[in-house]
């Protein structure tokens, strides 16, 4: 796998977007790849426009795939097929401030309780009272937190290496082990400087930070040719970084611990950036809560094991209804 150095400023012109209404940024006539069943459409929610790529059957139980950072929707392109022909309507937004979604100026527009109510208003759209959602690295944060503060939403949740907030606040308190490997945290709290140094090189850092904490071949030129697009866009990578500065600057505490939606955590064991024990740790929090390790896999996998994880997604979250299955 070799980095391809293409600039994406050469990649789209005016003739390959498709206009879907309310968006602030074009949606690229590529941005599903043909392997991927799926329509981009756009959803106003808590004050924001976001995108979303939507699949299935329009009357199946809703699913909601939150990516985390640096991706956008894509993170969760090898799952969605199997997930969508097992049967749920499944909807993966661009999260706020990622590639196509709106992208609000200040910090403090990316606070937890903002991101989880996206969420929620997502629900809204589609006309649903409650949805499962899976959530991997931020999107699996933005989950824990739904799970905790609005369970009446969630019917089932799925977390993929990112362990519930009151573990890894304890962990970040109690381990040296986890502080440096959450160095970049403290980094990314400077102004304008992360932003910089990503973007130099044509993202050289962002690509070979991506492929050395994944397995071989994980991700392709293909993969990165699509970071490259989404990272570039206006003011996307700052808002990317925001996450991160709003949850040091407002570092709320659950109004809870212990979470009532049925749990599933998966956990790929070679995650380079979060300790294993913050897995069974967050189980334990959970008043029912399974957890799934795969033992080869690295903080990546959703990309290194789609099929495995849309498989656990599927058997935690049935997508038909009770007594439904013959």
């Amino acid at each position: 796998m070799h980095d391809s150095g293409t600039d994406p400023s050469d990649e789209d012109d005016a003739s390959s977007v498709r206009d879907i209404g309310v968006l602030d940024e074009p949606v690229p006539a590529d941005e599903i790849p043909d392997e991927v069943p799926g329509e981009s459409r756009a959803v106003e929610t808590n004050g924001v426009r976001l995108h979303v790529v939507e699949s299935g059957p329009e009357d199946g139980k809703l699913l909601i795939l939150l990516h985390g950072f640096p991706e956008f929707w894509y993170g969760w392109h090898e799952a969605l097929a199997s997930l969508a022909n097992a049967g749920y309507r499944v909807v993966v937004p661009d999260q706020r401030g990622y590639n196509c979604s709106e992208k609000p100026p200040a910090v403090r527009d990316y606070r937890i309780g903002e991101l989880a109510r996206d969420i929620v208003g997502i629900i809204d759209a589609y006309g649903r009272e409650t949805a499962a959602v899976a959530g991997h690295d931020w999107g699996a944060a933005v989950g824990w937190w739904l799970a905790l503060h609005h369970a009446d939403r969630v019917s089932e949740f799925v977390a993929v290496n990112v362990p519930h907030p009151t573990v890894f606040e304890r962990e970040l308190r109690g381990s040296w082990d986890q502080r440096l490997k959450s160095w970049y945290v403290l980094a990314f709290q400077l102004p304008k400087v992360p932003e910089a140094v990503a973007r130099a090189g044509n993202w050289r850092l962002a690509v070979r930070g991506l492929r050395e904490s994944s397995s071989p071949g994980t991700f392709d030129d293909e993969d990165f040719r699509r970071y490259r697009r989404a990272w570039s866009r206006e003011g996307a990578f700052e808002a990317m970084v925001n996450w991160y500065r709003a949850i040091v600057r407002d570092r709320p505490a659950p109004e809870r611990t212990t979470v009532e939606v049925p749990t599933l955590v998966i956990w790929g064991a070679r995650d380079r950036f979060l300790t294993r024990r913050m897995a069974g740790r967050s189980v334990d929090h959970c008043a029912d809560g399974r957890l799934l390790t795969l033992e080869t896999a690295t903080h990546w996998v959703v990309h290194e094991e789609p099929h495995r994880v849309a498989e656990a997604i599927a058997d935690h979250a049935d997508p038909l209804p009770p007594g439904a299955r013959e």
